[in-house]
């Protein structure tokens, strides 16, 4: 699984814990990313729907929640064996990501231009296509230069970036299969499941930004790039209500009051824009809602500290931990807080 930013890696299982212990068989995730807490649901035998913006989202979607029986692994491995086998060509990858920029050594991104062309060539369904992607978009965070954002790569070479770029064979998730939907989380507000995921962004740094060169190399486009960090323009024009002060609560308060969710789950970040409080407040026009803080360590940038451009450490980090608040509110206080009782670990 690629390295993320706000992965809920460390919270998964415990939220797939309460999800059980509210009976829900059906659930949907609205803000999915990588799809962690999507395939803990679904390894707990709930059927999911994911949904997310980006489009690197999407064949995560596909090869964890959607794949199932039916994928002819035998040929998958086929197809792998000859991606891994191709030639590299410079290509949009290499141009951006490798010349102007340096996420990528060459080697690997010319490997990485590639394979990405040949996967349209061969994929035969959109959950062939998608575990293909998947399993390009792990081999090439394998190989990155950066800690784990593409708002900037290191000004050094990582180590890992100079290992030959290596596709592997995404390994199946037990359980029912689910689907996966493109788009804002409003769309499936009205999806008839037992239980609503929410893990909305949190603050002004958008993923898309974040992320663009997953986004590129899903979309396999060549769009048009600025800065040093040679970002998709369209990540300005495409800013999501979340990362917005003024926008983000409207947003939210709406999402909440049209969900048709029996139960939902909420988790938020005490460095967000919004009160936890007032997320409680909120919750609670549609029922009872007990809440747990868990304490967490902050981002990957709080734990290297802040550098000149040169590279030396200058000034200091005001802290390392930061509390993730879960909420789940539902019609019954008992199992409301049964579902809380223990199922989540004191710190992580």
């Amino acid at each position: 699984m690629i390295k993320y930013l706000g992965s809920k890696r460390l919270l998964a299982t415990s939220l797939a814990e309460i999800a059980s212990r509210l009976g829900a068989a059906t659930a949907s995730d609205l803000f999915a990313g990588t799809t962690r807490v999507g395939q803990a649901l679904r390894r707990r035998g709930i059927r999911v729907i994911t949904n997310d913006t980006a489009a690197y989202c999407e064949p995560l979607g596909r090869a964890y929640i959607e794949a199932d029986e039916r994928v002819d692994r035998e040929r998958l491995r086929r197809l792998i064996a000859h991606l891994n086998a191709l030639p590299g060509h410079r290509g949009y990858v290499t141009e951006t990501f490798c010349e102007r920029s340096r996420y990528f050594r060459p080697e690997n991104g010319m490997r990485i231009d590639a394979i990405r062309a040949e996967i349209e060539r061969v994929a035969g369904s959109a959950v062939e296509r998608g575990l293909l992607l998947t399993s390009l978009l792990e081999a090439a965070d394998r190989v990155d230069s950066t800690v784990g954002l593409q708002m900037a790569y290191l000004k050094c070479w990582a180590a890992r970036a100079a290992n030959p770029l290596e596709l592997r064979e995404p390994e199946p998730v037990p359980g029912p299969a689910g689907r996966v939907h493109v788009g804002e989380a409003a769309e499936l507000a009205g999806a008839e499941v037992d239980l609503a995921y929410l893990d909305p962004p949190y603050n002004q740094h958008s993923y898309a930004g974040n992320y663009h060169v997953w986004e590129t190399i899903a979309r396999g486009d060549a769009p048009d790039h600025y800065g040093v960090a040679c970002k998709r323009v369209d990540v300005r024009e495409r800013r999501s209500p979340y990362n917005s002060r003024r926008l983000a609560w409207p947003a939210l308060e709406q999402l909440v009051d049209s969900l048709a969710a029996r139960w939902v789950v909420l988790s938020f970040s005490n460095e967000g824009f919004h009160d936890l409080d007032a997320v409680a407040a909120l919750l609670a026009r549609r029922g009872y809602v007990a809440a747990l803080a868990v304490d967490a360590p902050r981002h990957v940038g709080a734990r290297i500290g802040i550098h000149d451009p040169n590279g030396r450490r200058v000034g200091t980090v005001s802290h390392l931990r930061t509390t993730e608040a879960v909420f789940v509110c539902g019609p019954d206080r008992a199992v409301t807080e049964r579902a809380l009782d223990g199922s989540m670990p004191v710190a992580i």
